[in-house]
């Protein structure tokens, strides 16, 4: 008779064998499909996040990464969509037949190999390749030659979007004018602790997916800059140094949460240490596969959505940028160490760009219209992405609401004016509803 540990250890192991046998035998789950993908692209964020990625080139790094998956996945299956149509990769191939490759592994392998491409230190992604491979090679379901082909097929779409994202403007922006500060009132300076000088000051001039041109949604200029105690801008800085003296705990916590400061940089002595953290887009991207997983999408709709998400990502971004350099405004930072008191300190670390509008604010909001767009209103979630850096999870009621937060972290944190969330909101909202009315456009053109 078997004792009862061995009798634990043997049913243990009946369970996880008829829990692996349809896989083993037909092939993956659509779940298993799904968080196969979504565990390979965060492959990608923690190489931006080692290798400092600003969250602006982040946000161009997830666009093509997610398209290296999406154009694999539907020129192989020949899946045609309102996305695919809004913004097309131009392919000269059509190797190999659907029947000859894995379409699952395909995508994957692209989105990989374009990472590896794009990023500064993405040759680190060889080693999730390998594992992807050696995945693979352990299931009897799919060949050699399949893998082989899958493969050839994948290097061959990333290759092309790599071209393609080659003529973005991206590889001219260090031939352009450098930025200095003009030392005009009102105006950015670079703040402590490191002093960094401006993040992609000339962001705007990259190719957008979606925007037609940089003034569609430029928002309305900031109010004038005033040290007056009267005056709005006063008053709108006051009330940053006023909201950071008495933060309780959730706010503290909210403002943490939604950090995502690549930059940040603590000083021990005269040691500078820089303290790696997730990118904004990073962040909405990480909650696109939590959404994913909960509302159990195929492979092809988890794909879809995150090149969607990524895609609005980055012309939300260029459209921010173009607006923070051309309005160039002072940081709270600055102004009360100059004029109300030189001793303060925001909650958070500014980081180095101009103040309006708002950068998490403009983002957060175009991609939760983008993922309420896809997944309803009132998606319950918890908010996983920063327990990865040392934070606790938060639970969110919808998209919407937590982006609302993550406007408001900014305030709390103590590095931007309540006008800048405000616009900012407005802006991102603005984008979003318009790649929604692309993607809606195109749908009518299709009955």
């Amino acid at each position: 008779m078997r004792n009862h540990t061995t009798l634990s250890c043997y049913t243990l192991l009946v369970a996880l064998l008829l829990f692996q046998l349809p896989f083993m035998a037909k092939g993956q789950s659509r779940q298993q499909k799904v968080n196969l993908y979504v565990e390979n692209l965060f492959e990608t964020t923690k190489i931006m996040v080692s290798d400092v990625t600003s969250p602006t080139g982040a946000a161009r790094f997830y666009a093509y990464i997610t398209l290296g998956a999406y154009t694999a996945l539907n020129q192989s299956v020949r899946i045609e969509t309102p996305l695919q149509q809004v913004f097309i990769v131009p392919l000269t191939i059509r190797y190999p037949a659907a029947a000859d490759i894995d379409s699952t592994f395909a995508a994957i392998y692209s989105m990989l190999s374009v990472g590896k491409g794009i990023m500064p230190s993405g040759i680190s992604l060889v080693s999730a390749q390998q594992n992807l491979i050696s995945r693979y090679k352990t299931n009897k379901w799919i060949t050699a030659k399949k893998l082989q082909n899958s493969i050839a097929y994948a290097d061959s779409i990333a290759h092309q979007v790599l071209a393609y994202g080659k003529s973005d403007g991206y590889g001219k922006l260090s031939a352009l004018p450098r930025y200095s500060p003009s030392n005009e009132p009102g105006t950015w300076y670079p703040t402590p602790p490191a002093y960094l000088g401006a993040i992609d000051p000339e962001w705007k001039t990259i190719r957008p997916f979606y925007l037609s041109e940089l003034a569609q949604f430029k928002p309305a200029p900031p109010v004038p800059y005033s040290m007056d105690s009267t005056s709005v801008f006063y008053k709108l800085t006051k009330e940053v140094y006023d909201t950071t003296q008495v933060l309780n705990n959730e706010k503290r916590l909210i403002a943490n949460f939604w950090d995502c400061n690549p930059f940040m940089v603590s000083y021990s002595g005269h040691m500078a240490i820089g303290l790696k953290k997730i990118s904004p887009g990073g962040h909405w991207v990480n909650i696109t596969g939590i959404a994913c997983k909960k509302a159990d999408i195929t492979f092809a709709e988890a794909v879809e959505v995150h090149a969607l998400l990524s895609t609005g990502l980055h012309d939300a971004f260029i459209s921010c940028w173009e607006e923070k350099y051309d309005s160039d405004r002072i940081r709270p930072e600055t102004v009360i160490n100059r004029h109300i008191d030189p001793k303060w300190r925001p909650i958070l670390q500014t980081p180095p760009f101009p103040e309006y509008t708002s950068g998490h604010s403009v983002i957060s909001r175009t991609s939760a219209t983008l993922l309420t767009y896809y997944f309803g209103d009132n998606f319950t979630y918890t908010d996983t992405s920063e327990e990865y850096f040392g934070l606790p999870a938060r639970k969110f009621n919808s998209f919407l609401q937590a982006s609302d937060e993550a406007a408001i972290s900014r305030l709390y944190g103590g590095i931007h004016y309540r006008d800048a969330i405000e616009v900012g909101v407005k802006q991102g909202h603005k984008i979003g509803k318009y790649i929604i009315g692309l993607l809606e456009k195109e749908k009518v053109a299709r009955r």
